[in-house]
């Protein structure tokens, strides 16, 4: 075995009931670091197989480590951390992905010029059989487009499992997930981080065995991660969008009844457009709380609107920018509240402001409660 001061490669591979191909991926890791004439070392994380799997992949001179829980971001965490070498490769064992086409990765790296090599299926050659059609022409295009859409990447296969990079790299990424989402967690790591991506062709041959994923419900683990990292899509843009329309709803219904497109807009479409409006803003300030929290995490770097606000921002602020909305709308029920005993307490049809002032003041308790949650979560930051 290589001195771990000497070793200079690290190929990880996940393993669960591979025992038809381990023993062919590791033994061509081995031949590709032998070629380059650099030390290296081949890890397969095994995840639970009952097939003999890691007995095989032992003999073919891997170093095996187990990971009882399950999940593909889970194998590969559990075997990066053992990995002792200055560049990581990852990729299957199931024979799906070359490990022959290693110093294709491992060169990018070594010349200093990239931090992390992703292999391209879509710009290399996918074999008959290797790829369903639903995956090659709906669900990988989709994903893919959607990351590149959501973070602005120019990866074109953001889902190809055979990547490289440094060491640096990888702990800079800052990988969390645990399941298929690992994968766009590592370029959405890797973009957050800076870090200089190049994309490599490859030949994705079938894979040997059954396969192990799940169509419908890894592709949902995709979507949710690349939402959930991306609050300006799941709450600002909407957010925004629904307090334009409901401001402008109530601004034009708030002296009263108006004729369009030959309709009568009155009470209800007010009322909408208060809904839309309270459950935009709700929206707008779950953004702040996602990148506040991403911020103090240092997960995300802030924008240069949230940096100003938060810049102005105290809690003090906040306060007084929430009490003084909810007195005013307060105040406005308080007058209807007048005018109505002043009147010897009759019929109140008072629709109009009734809605207004509610919610004024709704806006404003939400404005109170968001500030004091804002600055909780600023507190160890500052």
């Amino acid at each position: 075995m290589s001195d771990p001061r000497e070793i200079e490669v690290s190929v990880v591979m996940p393993c669960l009931n591979e025992a038809e191909s381990v023993g062919v991926c590791v033994e061509k890791a081995w031949k590709a670091l032998n070629a380059m004439g650099i030390s290296g070392e081949v890890i397969v994380v095994d995840n639970g197989s009952t097939d003999g799997s890691p007995e095989i992949a032992e003999r073919a001179g891997a170093r095996v480590v187990h990971e009882r829980r399950r999940g593909y971001g889970s194998a590969y965490l559990r075997g990066f951390a053992e990995a002792r070498g200055r560049y990581l490769v990852m990729g299957d064992s199931d024979d799906s992905y070359d490990f022959l086409a290693i110093p294709e990765f491992i060169r990018p790296l070594q010349e200093g010029d990239v931090d992390m090599v992703i292999g391209s299926r879509l710009k290399g050659n996918i074999l008959p059989g290797a790829m369903p059609w639903s995956h090659r022409w709906i669900g990988n295009p989709i994903l893919s487009g959607m990351l590149r859409l959501l973070f602005r990447t120019r990866v074109s296969d953001s889902h190809c499992g055979m990547r490289a990079f440094t060491r640096d790299a990888y702990e800079r990424m800052r990988l969390q997930t645990t399941g298929m989402e690992f994968a766009s967690e590592m370029v959405v790591g890797s973009l957050r981080a800076q870090l200089k991506i190049h994309e490599i062709p490859i030949t994705y041959h079938p894979r040997v065995g059954e396969s192990k994923l799940s169509g419908l419900r890894d592709a949902w683990r995709h979507v949710r991660f690349m939402l959930l990292f991306s609050p300006s899509y799941l709450f600002q843009l909407p957010g925004l969008l629904l307090m334009v329309v409901g401001g402008l709803l109530m601004a034009l219904l708030a002296g009263g009844p108006r004729a369009i497109l030959g309709h009568t807009w009155d009470y209800h479409v007010l009322i909408l457009g208060a809904a839309a409006l309270i459950l935009g803003y709700n929206l707008v300030l779950f953004d702040v709380f996602a990148k506040t929290f991403s911020m103090g995490a240092a997960f995300a770097r802030p924008r240069q609107w949230l940096g100003r606000l938060l810049r102005w921002f105290s809690l003090e602020r906040g306060l007084i920018l929430g009490l003084a909305l909810f007195l005013a709308g307060l105040g406005l029920e308080g007058k209807i509240l007048l005018d109505w005993i002043r009147a010897g307490s009759g019929p109140l049809m008072a629709v109009r402001g009734v809605v207004i002032g509610m919610t004024a003041m709704v806006m404003g308790a939400q404005t109170v409660f968001a500030s004091f949650l804002v600055s909780l979560m600023l507190i160890e930051r500052r």
